[in-house]
């Protein structure tokens, strides 16, 4: 009554998830961007290169980690 009806609420979907759900071809894309990019943050930091910028690379290296991990679950669960 007066706008206190249940009702059914759509589940959330991410851009993101959107548009892998529309082109799968794109999860590959970004998975191999993704780990090319981690893979030359840990080199860099296993050479000590940009020793001064070493936080922002372990929480861009921590980023690139969470994003193979969403990537590879979004066409699982769907």
């Amino acid at each position: 009554m007066f706008g206190l009806e249940k009702k059914k609420q759509e589940p959330f979907t991410f851009d993101l998830e959107e548009e892998i759900l529309k082109d799968p071809d794109k999860k590959k894309e970004y998975l191999e961007t993704a780990k090319k990019k981690a893979e030359e943050i840990k080199a860099k930091m296993r050479k000590g290169e940009g020793s001064e910028d070493f936080d922002k690379m372990g929480i861009l290296l921590h980023g690139y980690t969470a994003l193979n991990k969403v990537l590879s679950k979004v066409t699982k669960t769907k």
